[in-house]
């Protein structure tokens, strides 16, 4: 099996493609490509909560899931995501018992990821899905490149453009998109 990668969480926002929705997206710090993962409203208040360290005044769904593993003597060791089928991300709550024994407990990555963010435990996931599901974001930033995308023809901006759409990262798709229309206006 692939080794596996810590991603970090490096932007929640709406999604673009699909209103009611948000984009988590995680990043391997190491090969530098962005995951974008569409999450649901109350995932995404969940996570951005315990991102801001606010406390509510009554515990929400996975502030009672941390509670419970708590109280229980257990503790959540990791999460990983660990199969991508058909655009959908499935992760696993690696739980230790207070005996030592280590429990994997399915769930939806954006349940998983609320979780890790209360507990402050490292999201994993491994290479080949990293691959499938990430954008290279050096590339989209123009590092890569010597600090620029002049090495790329309109052509291949246009389709990397297109690939980086697709994956809602409009951050550097709004970049990206900038530099092509200042190509197309020395051209034109």
């Amino acid at each position: 099996m692939d080794e596996k990668k810590e991603l970090a969480i490096v932007a929640l926002s709406s999604s673009e493609s699909q209103p009611e929705n948000y984009v988590l997206i995680l990043e391997d710090l190491e090969q530098q490509r962005r995951i974008p993962i569409i999450i649901g409203a109350p995932e995404a208040q969940s996570i951005a909560i315990a991102m801001e360290q606010m406390q509510p005044a009554r515990p929400l769904t996975h502030d009672l899931l941390k509670n419970v593993i708590g109280a229980l003597g257990g503790i959540l060791k990791e999460v990983v995501i660990h199969q991508l089928v058909e655009g959908v991300f499935y992760a696993r709550l690696v739980l230790q018992k207070n005996d030592g024994a280590v429990l994997e407990i399915d769930a939806r990555a954006s349940d998983a990821i609320a979780l890790a963010v209360r507990c402050g435990v490292p999201v994993f996931s491994f290479e080949n899905i990293i691959l499938n599901a990430g954008i290279l974001s050096e590339s989209l930033t123009g590092r890569q490149t010597g600090g620029s995308f002049a090495k790329y023809s309109l052509v291949e901006l246009e389709d990397l453009l297109a690939k980086v759409i697709e994956k809602e990262d409009y951050e550097s798709a709004s970049k990206l998109r900038d530099y092509i229309d200042k190509r197309k206006e020395e051209k034109g």
